[in-house]
């Protein structure tokens, strides 16, 4: 096969940073306005194309079985709220959900409130941000994204008469929330970094340029969330950074009311609230690594009358909690996972809600749609329970007699036997002794020789657990006998809040040994070898795995980077890039040489060396606001011009979308075939 290499030309700049100078030869490809970029980026996409033509069969092989596990026409379960019940559903062969709801009884006229289909038609991309109905159920708020920049524009629409208003806010981001007149409605927009500063008040049937602005911050390392109490009773605004929050609240009764600082901003202190009775609830960190839960009187909320509720355990993480009329429940992490406790509203007593497998998650919130507990008197949580092996389970739970009952597992057609197949729990230990976790799931049938192929995953990062949750795409590895294991590293939170401080700032490179000796682990114990091994990472995972490949390029076969963050010293350099200084609190300021020197020494971009690396499929999204495309293309052209290696190195950007990757629920399965067949090529594990 004669195929032309994409070169991307060197063109010299030149950046000093602590008397130091770096020459980074393609800084180049920054300037998305240079035609010779968006040639480079179609070349590069032309030539990966050519050198995965070979496995057009085994593609489309993969994408009809992921999409064959689909039921085309399916419906979540409904939610209720006052007398109408919400839900969404999907037809065959259409790509997106439609919102819609029944009044008074399931068996009652269906009123589609949003088709998504038809707000998708002559797009190459679409996908909303919000979607709330107003306290009356009249109205309809809901915002769309045409290019996966999280930009969004912001719609209102009357649901007695089905008509847009008129009213169009561009700019939006994902937070909204109604007053309680359901004719009052703030929300946030975005400023050139892409950071929501700004919060707003719109009335209905007003001219959006009249809005009131209610609050811009200042910090451009914060951000604005608008919130709703569960009772239904206040407004909050979320200020945050990634160490540090601020509330402010009014009744949600007076949209025209002051917003109330809860408790000034301190740095390093985090906290939340939520309303009951007569008291806020308040969930912090102050003097409590793993946090605590606080109340205080609502006519005296200053932090001389928060008094302790929940204590603070040093071997449980409180993440969360939810307040009802009658129940207040706990969210914890204890021992590597997610556990939860119910109780009554002042902590009195609880009970521990007992999961059915050892390993395991659970969420309760939807990503898009009703909440799913909106009720502030309900009795009944609900959330989704899900495993490795068994797929995702609506769980109505019984908060007075503890009660569980299935309202819908995710149906697979075609047949799904959880019995084929065998999670297990290891234990790998890192270079300063500490125990790392591996979840890992396989069919039956898998040998333990030596010889097995395996997809290792991670994340890593900003506190976030990598999850050991199903994925029926995930069947088409384990039916061809590669197993697939999850390392949960430091920079998580599996372990608590300082299993995450020790896996940042001057702590981050745990992240990459932890995940090293998951890698050789497994290799010990028989489950792989370093020419079997492959391993995969998004966006921050894309960090981790091409930082653990610069480290160790023996050890692993294929690398597949998604949306990596790779020129790390580079992006916290420059505040002009959307997010670098929300993310100082994560990565570090190299403005500071002992950081700058620290995230040289693992930022992938400019560890590359004349060496051999493994096989290796980096993605990027043109339009992506959170790691842009020119990370993931420097990376490529700098590392194809210094590997001495014969093996197959690829990037794919996908020019019309974000972030996320591709938005209908079908592209999507493309993506992940072409990814999977990168894999199995690469491996040489053939068909089932």
């Amino acid at each position: 096969m004669n195929l032309t290499v994409p070169l991307a030309s060197k063109r010299p700049h030149f950046i000093t940073q602590h008397g130091q100078t770096r020459v980074d030869d393609y800084f180049w490809l920054r300037n998305r306005d240079d035609p010779e970029v968006r040639r480079y980026l179609e070349a590069e996409n032309a030539y990966t194309e050519a050198m995965m033509a070979h496995t057009r069969g085994l593609q489309e092989a993969l994408y009809r079985e992921m999409r064959g596990r689909i039921q085309e026409d399916d419906i979540t379960v409904p939610v209720q709220r006052g007398e109408f019940f919400y839900y969404s559903r999907t037809e065959q062969n259409k790509q997106y959900p439609i919102y819609c709801r029944k009044r008074g009884a399931l068996d009652a006229p269906e009123e589609i409130l949003l088709d998504v289909n038809e707000l998708a038609q002559g797009q190459e991309f679409c996908r909303l941000g919000n979607f709330e109905v107003s306290p009356d159920h009249h109205y309809l708020a809901y915002s769309v994204d045409y290019s996966g920049a999280e930009r969004f524009t912001l719609y209102l629409k009357d649901l007695h008469t089905g008509e847009l208003l008129p009213e169009v806010i561009p700019d939006s981001y994902y937070t909204l929330e109604w007053a309680n007149d359901s004719r009052t409605l703030f929300y946030t927009t975005l400023n050139a970094a892409n950071r929501p500063h700004r919060a707003w008040r719109h009335v209905i049937g007003s001219d959006p340029a009249q809005d009131a602005l209610i609050y811009e911050e200042a910090d451009e390392s914060y951000y604005i969330w608008v919130r709703k109490s569960r009772s239904g009773r206040f407004l909050f605004f979320e200020l945050h950074n990634n160490t540090t929050s601020e509330w402010r609240y009014a009744p949600a009764d007076d949209p025209s009311a002051t917003f109330t600082v809860f408790a000034p901003r301190r740095p390093g202190v985090e906290y939340r609230i939520d309303h009951h009775s007569d008291r806020f609830l308040i969930l912090t960190n102050e003097d409590a690594l793993n946090f605590k839960l606080m109340e205080t009187p609502i006519d005296s909320p200053g932090r001389d009358h928060w008094r302790e509720l929940i204590p603070h355990r040093a071997d449980v993480l409180l993440e969360g909690f939810d307040v009802f009329r009658e129940h207040l429940v706990l969210y914890e992490r204890e021992g590597g996972l997610k556990t939860m406790r119910v109780g009554d509203p002042h902590a009195r007593s609880f009970q521990r809600v007992r999961f059915p497998e050892p390993v395991y998650t659970y969420w309760t919130q939807a990503w898009m749609g009703p909440d799913e507990n909106p009720d502030f008197e309900a009795r009944t949580l609900r959330f989704t329970y899900s495993s490795l092996v068994t797929p995702d389970t609506v769980i109505d739970y019984g908060m007075d007699d503890g009660s569980w009952t299935e309202r819908k597992r995710l149906p697979i057609p075609g047949g799904y036997d959880p019995t084929q197949y065998v999670s297990e729990r290891l234990v790998a230990t890192a270079p300063d002794g500490t125990y790392v976790p591996i979840s890992l799931v396989y069919r039956k049938g898998f040998r333990r020789d030596g010889r097995g192929p395996l997809l290792l995953h991670s994340y890593g990062a900003y506190g976030a657990p990598t999850e050991p949750f199903f994925n029926a795409n995930r069947l088409s590895l384990l039916d061809r006998g590669v197993a697939f294991a999850l390392a949960h590293v430091r920079g998580g939170s599996e372990f608590g809040r300082a299993w995450y401080e020790n896996g940042k700032l001057l702590h981050k490179r745990n992240t990459f040994t932890d995940f090293i000796a998951c890698a050789e682990h497994l290799i010990a114990q028989g489950y792989t070898a370093s020419d079997r091994l492959a391993i995969l990472g998004v966006s921050a995972g894309g960090l981790l795995v091409t930082a653990a490949m610069t480290m160790r390029p023996d050890l692993f076969h294929c690398v597949v980077a998604k949306v990596p963050f790779v020129d790390v010293v580079n992006t916290m350099s420059d505040p002009t890039i959307p997010l670098t200084v929300i993310e100082w609190e994560e990565w570090g300021n190299p403005a500071d040489k002992t950081l700058f020197d620290y995230m040289l020494s693992y930022s992938p971009y400019d560890n590359i060396q004349p060496r051999a690396y493994p096989h290796l499929l980096v993605t990027a999204g043109l339009n992506d606001p959170r790691v842009a495309y020119w990370e993931p293309a420097k990376f490529v052209a700098k590392l194809r011009a210094l590997k001495t290696d014969s093996n197959r190195l690829l990037l794919k950007t996908n020019m019309d979308a974000g972030h996320a990757g591709a938005s209908g629920r079908f592209d999507y399965l493309r993506e992940i075939a072409f990814e999977f067949a990168f894999v199995l090529d690469t491996l040489g594990v053939g068909d089932r």
